[in-house]
This record gives structure tokens, sequence and C-alpha cells, in this order.
């Protein structure tokens, strides 16, 4: 028996980030998360998390550049609040990762972290936000940077079937690592951490050495059809273009149902 009722369990929104570049060849940013977490413990995962409550449209528009809110309401196919999916896909890469999208408010300049004592200080800021004790708007603005979201791509959606304890409607998004950065896992929610080929995700998912969910599974398959960065970005960037593919929807006829989902990326 369950401990929780199904028929109350909400949907939350959430973003997740592939992280991919070539390292040499085509390689994507994987973590593993801890065991004692409440979701998805033990398992490898992309960056990602629920959209806050902090990730507002008004604010969003303020602290964003490269992308509109329009073109980010039509590129998901919303009617408002768009934006928000992709700040917290910047915001969790940032919390999980420590990579941070984002550029000079004044110059346009991309953020690197070249030197050290740029390092120490978001590193701070990393385990402010972590620990709640400083919100990621307020670290934006303070420093007065600027949120890229124009090279964050969409390419698929999944939600969580009915019946789990947390479900959750995950926008996925794909961006090149940015230049000056490396990314580590916070060693607290998340304790391990690689650059690997699609190859070798499928591998070791088929040999038990890596478990992770279906919907991260199934985005490792697509990376698996490409043989570089390059390659993957050019694909993404065709958004709304691309014929999207449709997920297996739920039997259940007496329950209304969200779509399932869908992804794309193909050659």
């Amino acid at each position: 028996m369950t401990d929780f009722d199904p028929e109350l369990v909400q949907i939350r929104p959430a973003a997740t980030l592939l992280l991919v570049d070539d390292r040499p060849g085509l390689k994507v940013f994987m973590m593993k998360r801890n065991a004692n977490v409440r979701f998805a413990g033990g398992m490898w995962v992309f960056p990602g998390g629920a959209v806050d409550q902090g990730d507002e449209a008004d604010k969003d528009a303020q602290l964003c550049v490269n992308r509109t809110a329009g073109e980010a309401n039509q590129a998901l196919d919303v009617e408002d609040d768009g934006l928000a999916y992709y700040v917290a896909a910047v915001r969790e890469a940032f919390e999980e990762a420590g990579v941070l999208f984002a550029r000079d408010a004044s110059t346009g300049e991309p953020v690197g972290f070249g030197d050290q004592v740029t390092r120490q200080r978001f590193d701070r800021y990393r385990d402010a936000v972590n620990e709640g004790s400083e919100a990621f708007s307020d670290v934006i603005e303070r420093e007065s940077l600027r949120l890229d979201v124009g090279e964050f791509h969409y390419v698929a959606r999944f939600i969580t079937p009915f019946g789990q304890p947390r479900r959750f409607d995950t926008r996925f998004f794909v961006s090149r690592m940015p230049d000056f950065q490396d990314p580590i896992h916070d060693d607290g929610e998340l304790v391990n951490s690689s650059w690997l080929s699609p190859a070798e995700v499928l591998s070791q998912a088929e040999s038990g050495e890596m478990i992770m969910l279906t919907p991260t599974l199934r985005m490792v398959e697509r990376l698996a059809l490409f043989d570089s960065a390059e390659a993957v970005i050019n694909a993404a960037r065709k958004d709304q273009a691309v014929e999207r593919i449709p997920l297996r929807g739920s039997a259940d006829e007496d329950r209304p149902e969200p779509e399932p989902g869908w992804l794309m990326l193909r050659p």
C-alpha cells in the first residue's frame, strides 16, 4: 500500500538541462544523486529541478537576455511564464553543477571563472543559494549580470506517470558548456559527476552500473545519434521545425491525464 493519495499529487513544473561538449568527441555531463535524497536517490541525472516561485515572469524578463518572454512562450507552447522554465534550468545548473550561463549587463561579455578569486566568490554564492540563505536572483542582480538563455534549446517534455509520490511536468533543454567554466557536483544532493559519451552511458545502464529514470535514458539515446556537440546544437536549433515524437499516453480512460510528452533531437 502507498502512504499517499495518488489523486492528490500535484504535477509540478520543472526544467532539466543537458550539458554537452566535445572533450574530445561528444560528451554529456552526468551527476549521481545521493542515495538518501527522496527523489531519484542513487540515480544518474542531468542538472535540473522544480520551477521555483521565485522564477516569476516579470523578474525573469528583466534578468534574461537573448530570448524574450514571447519567444519562450512560443517555444514551449504556453500562454505565459515560459521564461520561468529557462530560468529554472540556469539556476539548477548553477546550484547543482556550479555552471553559470550569464553575461555582464553592461558589456555583454560572458561570465567566466578563469581566476581563482572569481571562482571562490561564486562558490560562496552557490553554497548560499543551496542553503537557502541567498536568492539566486539577488546574486545575479548584485553582480550586475543577465542570464543568457539564448543558447538553451527546448528538446523534450516528460510528465511523470500517475501513481508516483512526486510528479513533474519537465521541460528538457540542451546547451553547449560555456567557456572558462568547469562543472562539479555539489557534494551534497549530488555525490559524483562525470563527462561521458552517450555510448558509455548506455553501456553502463545496460550493465546496471548506472541507474537512470526513463526520461534520462531516452535523452541519452537521442544524443547517441550524434557524433559531436556541434551537431547536437545544430539539430536543437531547429526547434519547432523538427517533428516531435509523441510518447505513449495513459490507458486509463476514466482518469483524464495530460499528454505524457514528446521528444525530438534527430540528425
